[in-house]
């Protein structure tokens, strides 16, 4: 099947952002073979499609002082305009994703294929892919009619990231097609979350902790094996909402980005919303008691055990290997 793919580039301060290396990967599995076009929006983003032109077969540059900051509003109709029929468009899995992609494939009269996490193959139009229900207790194996089109959003960490090619390819001049856009809401400001006493985003190793370790008094066990380690300490969101760790501690789409070069999971059942959070594809070591936890699906290296048994035994093991 001969389709044409394009792929929503985010980007912030100049950089493309982790997902469009994942949607990358997520392209070429998806549609093996078939040409792959970057879509890059906002405002001064040369730097941005020259790395786009690394990874995708076309980049097409939409740079207009109305992108500067991403706003769904402005960018649903402006690619309703530029695509062609029956083009399949790939959205990172975040809460701009989210935001752009349903009413995008209903203006487009496409199919939509939320929080993918996996690939079957593509069977003439028919394309079969893997998402999760019951927070990711249950995959769901859905085959989703492509012939008008497709809108796919892929989770993140889903597919790992590609890296970038030796030759830049061709980057197309589309920005008068951004002319004349309007929008109900604006952006006003960006206010940053508040440090805290440790920067978790600039951390190497993080040890971070979810409901899982069950009551506050067993974050001991946490502590210990965090200071062994040599690490940071971090967390996923029920354990702010309980008060028992500040937010700037908090990993996820509604904490803190983090890309750490090794992530230790305990406890956390790896919803999208906390790996949203975490980038850079880290050698990722889950520990749960619960086997079908979605987090095994990231994880470098899975094991299915009790926290309050297994912690002691690892943090002791480890003071004795430093």
């Amino acid at each position: 099947m001969d389709v044409r793919v394009f792929v929503y580039v985010a980007h912030k301060d100049g950089k493309a952002d982790d997902s469009a290396f994942e949607l990358a990967a997520a392209a070429q599995s998806l549609f093996p073979g078939s040409s792959t076009v970057a879509l890059v929006a906002g405002s001064g983003i040369d730097q941005v499609c020259e790395e786009a032109a690394t990874l995708y077969g076309e980049v097409w540059k939409f740079d207009h002082a109305s992108l500067s900051y991403p706003n769904a509003e402005l960018l649903r109709p402006l690619l309703v305009k530029v695509l062609p029929a029956g083009a399949i468009v790939l959205l990172p899995h975040d809460t701009f994703g989210l935001d752009l992609g349903p009413g995008l494939s209903v203006k487009l009269g496409a199919t939509y294929v939320p929080d993918v996490v996996g690939v079957e193959g593509l069977d003439g139009m028919t394309l079969k892919v893997v998402r999760q229900e019951f927070a990711g207790q249950v995959s769901a194996h859905v085959h989703c009619e492509i012939g008008s089109g497709a809108v796919i959003t892929a989770r993140a960490g889903a597919f790992r990231a590609v890296e970038s090619g030796a030759a830049a390819s061709q980057i197309v001049e589309r920005s008068a097609e951004a002319e004349g856009l309007t929008a109900r809401r604006r952006f006003v400001e960006l206010v940053e979350a508040e440090a805290g006493d440790v920067d978790i985003t600039r951390e190497d190793v993080l040890v971070s902790v979810g409901r899982g370790i069950g009551d506050r008094e067993n974050l001991v066990l946490v502590e210990e094996l965090t200071q062994a380690m040599g690490a940071a300490l971090s967390c996923s969101r029920p354990i702010v909402d309980a008060k028992w760790m500040e937010r700037p501690r908090q990993v996820g789409t509604s904490g803190k980005t983090v890309k750490p070069k090794v992530y230790v999971a305990l406890g956390i059942s790896g919803s999208f919303q906390h790996l949203g959070g975490v980038k850079g594809n880290p050698f990722l070591l889950a520990i749960n008691k619960n086997p079908k936890a979605p987090i095994f699906q990231a994880a470098t290296v899975g094991v299915v055990a009790d926290l309050l048994e297994l912690l002691p035994v690892l943090t002791e093991k480890i003071k004795e290997s430093r």
